[in-house]
């Protein structure tokens, strides 16, 4: 694909939709971001933990629960695929992706996207609402939380281990065993 000969160029959701269907990229800002190399197996055990752990506690619940690749449209030119997101506001659910901010994003950063998570992927979650970004370090072992204060504005962050359980605070009732999103023995 000639992103890369284009790279001052700002693309829109409408260019986005036109690439291959085998490239997985996102827009921050109109700016395109891989989605490589493939992630580790350590990375899609932590995925594929957090959205069964999610999906099981939504059930019959209005929330629903999505994992990557789905397409989070923010605005004409900012498109993510978080690794897990959940969605209670149905009318945001189209067939063919996600219009506005979920309830919850959940990253799980890898050597490739651990910054752009932090920094770039944070600040765009913030800037559009999402009142509460999870981001999960299976590298570390540990979980950092985020969500917007009375200013709107995420604070430092909240981080917990693996022996922890983490009560969502964008759903209510809702916990996490991180034992599990990492499969360590309680």
């Amino acid at each position: 694909m000639p992103l890369a000969q284009e790279k001052d160029r700002r693309f829109t959701y409408a260019d986005y939709v036109t690439w291959p269907e085998d490239d997985r990229w996102e827009l921050i800002g109109g700016h395109p971001h891989a989605m490589t190399p493939a992630p580790s197996t350590r990375h899609q055990t932590a995925v594929g933990n957090c959205f069964r752990i999610l999906s099981t506690a939504l059930r019959g619940h209005s929330c629903r629960c999505f994992v990557a690749p789905t397409d989070v449209v923010l605005s004409e030119v900012d498109v993510v695929q978080p690794d897990v997101l959940v969605v209670c506001d149905r009318a945001k659910i189209t067939e063919a992706n996600i219009q506005g901010a979920p309830d919850l994003v959940i990253e799980v950063a890898s050597p490739a996207t651990g910054l752009k998570d932090k920094r770039e992927k944070k600040d765009l979650y913030e800037k559009y609402g999402v009142r509460e970004y999870i981001l999960v370090d299976p590298g570390l072992r540990c979980v950092e939380r985020f969500f917007p204060g009375a200013d709107g504005l995420y604070g430092k962050g909240e981080v917990f281990g693996p022996a922890e359980r983490m009560t969502l605070l964008s759903l209510p009732d809702v916990g996490m065993d991180l034992c599990e999103v990492f499969e360590e023995g309680p």
